[in-house]
C-alpha cells in the first residue's frame, strides 16, 4: 500500500471544520477522494480549501485545528493503492 502526503501550498492557519461548531471536514480513516475538502487554509481573512489530492484513506493529520503553517508542510497522509 502507497503512502500519499498532502502538502500545504500556502502559509497561514490551518482549520479542520468551517466553523468553530461544524464537525471537521474528515476524520482520520475516512475514505477520501482526490477533490474532497480536508481542511481550511487562511490567510489574512481568506479561506482556501485544502483538499486530499489522491483518493484513500486518511492515515493521519499531522497538524492541529488552528495551527500554524508553512508552504510545503505535510498536513495530513493517505494511504491508498
Amino acid at each position: 500500500m502507497a503512502e500519499h502526503t498532502v502538502i500545504t501550498p500556502l502559509p497561514g492557519t490551518f482549520y479542520r471544520k468551517a466553523s468553530p461548531d461544524s464537525d471537521n471536514f474528515v476524520e482520520v480513516g475516512a475514505q477520501v477522494t482526490a477533490d474532497t475538502v480536508i481542511g481550511l487554509i487562511e490567510v489574512m481573512k481568506q479561506f482556501s480549501e485544502l483538499t486530499a489530492g489522491a483518493a484513500g484513506r486518511v492515515s493521519a493529520f499531522l497538524v492541529e485545528d488552528g495551527d500554524p503553517i508553512e508552504p510545503g508542510q505535510v498536513i495530513a497522509t493517505l494511504d491508498h493503492e
